[in-house]
């Protein structure tokens, strides 16, 4: 365990207000604050001298340590634990040390600091210290002095945080005495900065001090959360909605007025995808100028269709102001699937996936009709798992969806019901959300859905949550797998897990031939799939090194 303590050090002709690292009993270095305040209630310049970059050697409990303001203790066993320390005011300067630092390594930032309580002043502090984990993708430990100090002038609360990459972990409350604790994903931070060109700027020099430590495996004491991709906070939600609405709806406005085209041409089937693209699309013709007929919204019902979700794409089709048709596909799918010698009693990829790649001709067809565009509705999940047909509806003229996850999907239509004030579209809305997901490629059995897609692919709030592990966290199979092991306690098993996990691992990289080809499509959150942007990987990329 590293322990810092506070404590004044005289050095040659010079006193200094330091901070001292310490483990297993012996110093392991001493650094120096550089920024002393000697403003209003503070006067350090009356006894301290400011630290200095290069290294000096102090004399310190029975042995020689190093004596610099850049320091880096680095932990041998685990070199992502560096530590490096900002003293007080060094973090509220207009160059805090802490970035030099954080460019030489250190991915965790300690502050032991004596800054008083004021009114308004514990936000600010908050302010700082979630801006600094958050730019330079560090932990940052705050540990200020507590209500047992002197009250002659000035009063301190004992304010401390614990803060990763903006996101805060812990977090005294005022005048409190005691501990705080958190995790600190260092690995992950190390992701970040590797992924930042930023971080490769050369830093001052910078000395390293390596200690040992043992790693063991503890219980994480940090809360995992089971839907990353949705924020906890009901107004903190509706407020990213909005924000990813009126980012779709311009994206699109933008192509639309690009291309020239005067129709947006939608393929609806009554459930979330369709149902998301058809309110973002109605916002996007509004903002190019378009009336609201301009956006055809088409149903294509055959064998696995049924009476709901039709009945649910017609509904809101005319609700939103859309034309709507109906264009019956059987009779041509059927022809079609007798011309490639397909009997009618074989269910297999063939019969599904004909289905969906005569959609796709039909809304490309009546796209050139009527000078118009075709919007995608598939969404960045079914993007990870490949859970589309190729060329089929795979394949559109601008892909709305294509960066939001299914698990917000659902958020944001519920966001629209709440919102709107037409009773009639809410209950259509509402009636969408609790329909089970379903591509309906298959017969339905007595008038109900018969094919579920999270009975054959797994449940999307598993592989949301692998998602956004394994690709904004960077983080290893196994990390993940203990991560989900956590999250979802009391709701699925390990053998569960590890079995969706599996098949998330195996789909997500055998199917990057269908993202090497995606159509355009804005990126809305911190995850994107796209070939042109985000993520560029091998069409045959092995998932050998990948399994569990």
């Amino acid at each position: 365990m590293l322990v810092i303590v506070g404590l004044p050090v005289a050095h040659g002709n010079c006193l200094f207000n330091c901070a001292a690292v310490l483990k297993g009993g012996r110093a392991l270095g001493v650094v120096p604050k550089t920024n002393l305040p000697n403003y209003q209630e503070f006067y350090e310049l009356r006894h301290f001298a400011p630290g200095f970059p290069e290294l000096r050697t102090l004399s310190l409990l029975g042995g020689d340590v190093p004596f610099s303001r850049n320091l880096i203790f680095r932990a041998r066993e685990m070199p992502e634990f560096s530590v490096a320390l900002e003293i007080c005011e060094d973090l509220w300067a207009p160059n805090p040390t802490g970035i030099q630092h954080a460019l030489a390594g250190a991915m965790i930032l300690v502050n032991p600091s004596a800054s008083d309580a004021l009114a308004g002043k514990r936000h600010y502090r908050k302010l700082l210290v979630e801006s600094q984990s958050a730019r330079l993708a560090a932990g940052y430990v705050y540990a200020g002095a507590g209500p047992d100090e002197s009250t002659q002038d000035v009063v301190f609360a004992g304010h401390s945080m614990l803060y990763e990459y903006g996101t805060r972990l812990s977090e005294s409350e005022p005048f409190a005495r005691g501990l705080i604790y958190g995790d600190v994903d260092v690995r992950f931070l190390a992701g970040e900065r590797r992924a930042a060109n930023g971080f490769r700027d050369r830093a001052d020099e910078h000395f390293e001090v390596p200690f040992s430590t043992e790693l063991r495996r503890l219980e994480l004491r940090r809360y995992i959360d089971p839907a990353p991709f949705v924020p906890d906070d009901p107004e903190h939600l509706s407020e990213r909605a909005e924000e990813i609405l009126s980012i779709q709806a311009h994206a699109l406005a933008k192509r639309l007025r690009h291309t020239g085209a005067k129709r947006a041409v939608l393929g609806v089937s009554g459930g979330l995808d369709s149902t998301l693209a058809l309110i973002a699309t109605a916002r996007a013709l509004k903002l190019a100028g378009l009336p609201e007929r301009a956006l055809l919204a088409v149903t294509m019902p055959c064998f696995g269709t049924t009476s709901r979700t039709r009945s649910n794409a017609e509904a809101l089709a005319h609700l939103i102001g859309a034309e709507f048709r109906e264009i019956n596909i059987e009779r041509a799918v059927l022809r079609h699937l007798e011309d490639i010698g397909l009997p009618r009693s074989d269910r297999s990829a063939a019969y599904e996936n004909a289905q969906a790649r005569e959609r796709t001709q039909v809304l490309m067809d009546l796209a050139n009709m009527e000078n118009g565009l075709v919007v995608g509705t598939g969404d960045l999940s079914e993007g990870a798992l490949g859970w589309a047909t190729y060329n089929g509806d795979h394949m559109s003229m601008y892909a709305l969806n294509a960066s939001i996850p299914k698990t917000l999907i659902r958020h944001l239509v519920r966001y629209e019901a709440m919102r709107t004030e037409n009773p009639e579209l809410r209950r259509a809305l509402d009636d969408v959300l609790d329909t089970p997901v379903s591509p309906e490629l298959l017969p339905p059995e007595d008038g109900k859905i018969a094919q579920r897609t999270e009975d054959l692919v797994g449940p999307y709030r598993l592989h949301d949550f692998f998602l956004y592990h394994f690709l904004r966290r960077r983080s290893a199979p196994e990390k993940v797998l203990r991560l989900a092991l956590l999250a979802f306690r009391g709701e699925y098993g390990e053998d569960e897990i590890r079995k969706w996990l599996k098949v998330f691992l195996r789909r997500f990289f055998q199917q990057q031939f269908k993202r090497s080809c995606m159509p355009d499509g804005p990126k809305v959150g911190s995850v994107s799939l796209s070939p042109r942007g985000d993520w560029r990987m091998p069409s045959d990329a092995s998932f050998e090194l990948w399994q569990i």
